[in-house]
């Protein structure tokens, strides 16, 4: 592959050390050329301008869909939730993607364990749900044409995270490794690929002790690194 990988990560001011310790992550371990994108809301507003919803924990809740506007509907891009780390080499996703995928995502099945989340968010239910937080997008694929900027304005919030412009066989499947969900899901395999720390991850106070947070530490301070003289 010569031509870098587009990889999106939501950016929300609130968690800002998560969006580039995750991107660290991925820098560590890429076996290829990347090109790391913040999902950044001030950024898209010559073309994009969808009013918070009271429903929003993230300033990402919908403009992530806009990955494939973004890169020209064309060729493959990553979206990632910020709240995440890479334990893997990102390339080996594409191992498990069918050519016929409009979109590859790991298919949570599950009921969110707390009723709130960090900075007392409420954790809301519903049909695949945590689907759209970490998508591998055809972007060339036809049926994704449609994501234009004033679709996401105006597509119900439930409508978007559940893919409702495609079928259901235009989604592939992906393993649950790839979007491993700390604290709604317990016991975790030690070859976990990317860690979600969905309900608050440990630059938090409150969830400084959840799983996975010996290796996130470590990685923060990664970021802060300058060789001296």
């Amino acid at each position: 592959m010569n031509e870098p990988l587009n990889i999106y990560i939501g950016f929300d001011a609130v968690e800002t050390v998560a969006f580039h310790t995750l991107s660290q992550s991925i820098i560590r371990h890429a076996s290829n050329p990347i090109r790391i994108s913040p999902v950044c809301s001030q950024h898209f507003k010559k073309f994009f301008n969808r009013p918070r919803d009271e429903k929003q924990s993230n300033e990402f809740s919908f403009s992530r869909f806009l990955v494939p506007y973004l890169n020209g509907y064309s060729g493959y891009a990553i979206f990632m939730d910020c709240d995440m780390m890479m334990r893997t080499d990102i390339f080996d996703v594409f191992n498990e993607i069918k050519p016929s995928s409009a979109v590859s995502v790991v298919k949570h099945d599950y009921k969110p364990s707390q009723k709130t989340k960090y900075l007392n968010n409420i954790q809301y239910a519903y049909p695949k749900k945590n689907w759209s937080s970490f998508v591998v997008w055809d972007c060339s694929n036809e049926k994704n044409k449609k994501i234009t900027p004033s679709f996401i304005e105006t597509a119900t919030g439930l409508d978007l995270h559940r893919f409702t412009w495609l079928e259901e066989e235009d989604i592939g499947s992906l393993d649950i490794k790839w979007n491993w969900l700390v604290g709604d899901y317990t016991n975790p395999p030690k070859d976990v690929k990317n860690v979600h720390w969905t309900l608050g991850g440990p630059y938090f106070k409150e969830f400084k002790d959840a799983d996975f947070a010996e290796e996130w530490f470590p990685l923060r301070e990664e970021i802060n690194f300058c060789k001296q003289s």
